[in-house]
């Protein structure tokens, strides 16, 4: 019996190399409206989402074929800081804006970074702080 002749291994199936900006924005997007929104309905600012923000910044990243190393470790880290002053910017928007009449898109370019860095002061837990504090080095390291 002869013996199988050798198939080629399959392709392992990569993103392209282009796609990590657009999977990362789209990515954060989601997480910024489902985090504000579940904050909105609740009351609550669940800080703990923060870590799961910083380990979807960096699966983003590997998943749109960003190259490994210390850029991708910085955008990471950089996402999930950006999503997290986005969420509490817009939750504390949604809570003025509610009192104004405005949805919390409307208001949040009204609101000055002085106002919103003191109310989420007051609204976030220790807890939520610590998550908030966790959550880019969650994703810098996350992102090797």
């Amino acid at each position: 019996m002869p013996p199988a002749p050798h198939a080629p291994p399959p392709a392992s199936p990569r993103a392209p190399r282009w796609l990590w900006p657009f999977m990362l924005l789209l990515g954060s997007a989601t997480m910024v409206v489902a985090w504000s929104s579940l904050s909105l309905a609740t009351g609550r600012q669940h800080g703990w989402i923060a870590l799961l923000a910083g380990l979807e910044a960096a699966w983003m990243l590997r998943l749109g074929g960003m190259l490994p190393g210390w850029p991708r470790r910085l955008l990471a880290a950089a996402a999930t800081l950006l999503m997290a002053v986005l969420v509490q910017w817009f939750v504390v928007s949604g809570h003025i804006g509610a009192q104004m009449g405005l949805a919390p898109w409307e208001a949040a370019p009204k609101m000055g970074a002085f106002y919103v860095w003191t109310l989420a002061r007051l609204a976030n837990s220790w807890l939520d702080l610590l998550c908030l504090g966790l959550a880019p080095v969650l994703a810098l390291r996350a992102a090797r």
